[in-house]
């Protein structure tokens, strides 16, 4: 559950989320299972990783192949000509086998069913790319295209980085941090004892569940390191079967399920050039150890380190200033919450010595500024800043996304930095209205990349200006000519939108796809959930996949709506949820429920629910506790049992279970499912390990025992998102033909 939820949008989310295009006459082109699964993607080439090169001439980003969706290529494109090519054919270079480890990793990084290039990294001079690639890391200089080896071992290389001024690579092998000097290709151990600790990566929390991936930090002068040292040896030893077609293998996995202890997290600042023998720095977290290290950031001068510390109890959060010649701190500032203190990448240190920092303290993320540990407060209103994505500190601009409009809409916005003493202006939007916005920019904020999807196209991905002002296409993806979408877009039906008034009036937004009648006709509903936080909104003008659209061709509406406890709306929209998983959340999906089974053109007899992960245990919370308000409903991935989930994340919501079990007891799927009626399938991937296949294996025995029948479907060597088109298809041909069968809706020929 990266950054508090099951997936910064899991996969099979994605494919759930509603395909909307402009309404038509129905297209004589089938649209089928197989197509939708196949190659090239039906969106198009939607280009992942996108990045600007240092010096701001190259747009770089991660490609997939037109005849393998699932597997990236490096491509650049010139900002001032506007030529693309590729710097790094994937087909060309590795082929060796990852590490369990690493695919563990994409799993959490949720890109475990993509191949070839995974990530990247710019060297400072623009000269030379950084590419991990099937477990080995390659360079590739982007004047000709040329691809060098750097290693050549049977383990993997981890967490990868080049140093601020391009000298060398940092990478993590067994467990020790490894220096390369990139001229001559020697490498050098910076640490020698991991094995029983592991060096200069980061833990599983911090990975799945707080958006931090790196263990370790170079000094913006290329001199010194933190890095950090993680002893999980009182982390509970967990066997985890990845039970395959061929067979069954265990892993032992440390993972510190709630409740239990975590990895004890220890940072060290490392300089290269010392003598030999020459002991790290160990900064001074705190007499507590059992504490999160949230984030670290250098200072620009490379004199202070800036590190993020959080209690276990995620109620307070420190911003600690460290002298790296010494390891003293000072605490800068302190954010506390009665429920549970968010965390973000937004913190930014302005040449003047003010330090840039978001907090949600009135309910909303907004804008602030310090310099002495007093806040002052840049942004204000109903809304909340998704993130920062830039600063101009020449023009005193700071730009981030955020749906202050509406939200259903995201876009890029910019405010001007108040000068001391004098207020900020408000903010001003500089990407259209109508559409759902994602942007990255360059250190110095004059040039952005975004990309923008509507329900009408597919993501669109250009260069701007700092106006917003559109310079070049990098990929216009419009659906017109041999665009594989081309084939099916008469036939396709847009989504409303609306909203719904929630037991106490917090206004819920919907979506809702229609499929074609005739007057007075009636047709089946598929309710699609997911309910959890840190998710974005199911309703929203975006782009999503085509099985939304599959289902509404068979005749079936497509309906969802955006409940208390999901992301996107505040952080006083997230906190009823607080002690009390599954309540307030089931409340307000049976107010979108109720309102789709008044509808005239909706049977309501016929009513199915669907969801995965967290929207999979909505989905038991859901018939558990509304017996026959749905013919059927079937549960993917989902989590049963809360103390089986990981400390950060569940401690987050629920609190510690070794302080107070009851939350877990209420909020828990084991101790309601009694009063589950209605036919019910139960869908999960065998080598899950992050909703372990013990959620669904305790639910099947405790029904069992409880003399109900239901249906399981179970995945031999999935994770927790299917991947791979054969078992795409197979999965949704199950989810159809249950539904088929169990709401008595005629059989629709086979496409």
């Amino acid at each position: 559950m990266s950054g508090g939820s099951f997936g910064s949008l899991p996969a099979l989310l994605v494919i759930l989320a509603a395909v909307a295009l402009p309404s038509a006459a129905r297209s004589d082109e089938p649209l089928t299972l197989e197509r939708i699964m196949g190659s090239p993607a039906l969106s198009g080439p939607v280009p992942r990783g996108l990045a600007l090169s240092p010096d701001g001439k190259l747009a770089t980003l991660l490609e997939p192949r037109a005849d393998d969706r699932d597997r990236y290529d490096l491509w650049a494109l010139d900002t001032a000509t506007g030529t693309k090519r590729m710097l790094v054919d994937s087909t060309k270079f590795g082929g060796g086998e990852v590490s369990e480890e690493e695919k563990m990793r994409r799993e959490r990084a949720r890109v475990g069913g993509t191949r070839g290039v995974i990530s990247y990294a710019w060297a400072p001079d623009a000269t030379s790319i950084l590419v991990p690639l099937d477990g080995d890391l390659y360079l590739a200089t982007v004047a000709d295209g040329a691809v060098r080896r750097l290693t050549d071992t049977p383990q993997t290389e981890l967490d990868a980085r080049i140093s601020p001024r391009g000298t060398s690579v940092s990478f993590v092998r067994d467990q020790n941090l490894f220096l390369l000097d990139i001229a001559t290709g020697a490498e050098r151990a910076l640490t020698t004892d991991g094995g029983a600790v592991s060096w200069g990566s980061a833990e599983f929390v911090a990975q799945e569940e707080m958006d931090r991936r790196e263990g370790h930090w170079w000094s913006p002068d290329d001199t010194r390191l933190v890095v950090a040292r993680v002893d999980e040896s009182d982390v509970r030893m967990v066997p985890r079967a990845a039970i395959g077609a061929d067979g069954t293998r265990v892993f032992e996995q440390r993972y510190p399920r709630a409740g239990t202890p975590n990895a004890r997290v220890e940072l060290f600042v490392f300089d290269p050039d010392a003598p030999a023998g020459t002991a790290p720095v160990k900064l001074d977290l705190g007499a507590d150890a059992d504490i999160y290290v949230a984030r670290v950031d250098w200072a620009p001068d490379s004199k202070a380190i800036l590190v993020q510390r959080q209690s276990r109890d995620q109620k307070r959060l420190d911003l600690l200033r460290f002298d790296p010649a010494t390891g003293a701190a000072v605490t800068l500032l302190t954010e506390t919450s009665p429920t549970w203190v968010n965390l973000s990448d937004d913190l930014r240190i302005l040449r003047d010595g003010r330090l840039l920092w978001t907090s949600e303290r009135d309910g909303y993320r907004h804008l602030f500024l310090t310099s002495d540990g007093a806040l002052e407060q840049v942004t204000s209103g109903p809304w909340g800043i998704d993130r920062i994505v830039g600063i101009d500190e020449k023009q005193g601009k700071v730009f981030f996304m955020a749906s202050i409009e509406t939200p259903i809409e995201k876009h890029l916005y910019a405010v001007d930095l108040p000068a001391v003493g004098k207020p900020a202006g408000p903010p001003r939007r500089l990407t259209e209205l109508g559409g759902w916005h994602d942007a990255s920019m360059d250190k110095t904020g004059a040039r952005a990349i975004v990309t923008r999807s509507t329900p009408t196209q597919p993501p669109q991905t250009y260069l701007a200006a700092a106006d917003g002002k559109r310079i070049a296409w990098i990929e216009e993806n419009r659906i017109e000519g041999d665009h594989p979408y081309a084939p099916f877009l008469a036939g396709h039906i847009p989504p409303d939108f609306g909203t719904l008034a929630a037991d106490d009036g917090t206004p819920l937004h919907y979506s809702h796809l229609r499929p074609a009648l005739s007057p007075g006709e009636k047709a089946p509903a598929l309710v699609i959930v997911y309910g959890g936080p840190g998710v974005g909104p199911l309703a929203a003008r975006r782009w999503g996949n085509a099985v939304s659209q599959w289902f509404v061709r068979r005749g079936w509406h497509v309906f969802s709506v955006d409940n208390r406890g999901t992301s996107g709306r505040g952080k006083a929209f997230e906190d009823p949820i607080h002690l009390k998983m599954g309540d307030v959340e089931v409340r307000d999906q049976k107010v979108g429920v109720d309102w789709l089974r008044a509808r005239a053109d909706v049977d309501a007899d016929r009513v199915a629910v669907h969801g995965w992960s967290y929207g999979g245990f909505m989905v038991l919370r859901l018939l558990a506790a509304h017996p026959g308000l749905f013919a059927a409903g079937a549960s993917g991935a989902p989590v049963t049992d809360w103390s089986l989930y990981d400390t950060h994340y569940t401690e987050r919501y629920l609190g510690n279970p070794a302080v107070d079990k009851g939350p877990y007891e209420r909020s828990g799927v084991l101790g309601v499912t009694e009063t589950i009626a209605d036919p019910l399938l139960v869908i999960h991937g065998m080598a899950d390990d992050n909703v372990v296949f013990e959620n669904t294996t305790a639910l099947v025995a405790r029904m069992q025992k409880q003399g109900q029948l239901f249906e399981v479907m179970i995945y031999p060597g999935q994770t927790h998102g299917i991947a791979g088109a054969p078992d795409r298809i197979h999965l949704w041909r199950t989810i159809s033909d249950f539904f088929d069968r169990r709401l008595g809706t005629p059989e629709a020929p086979r496409r």
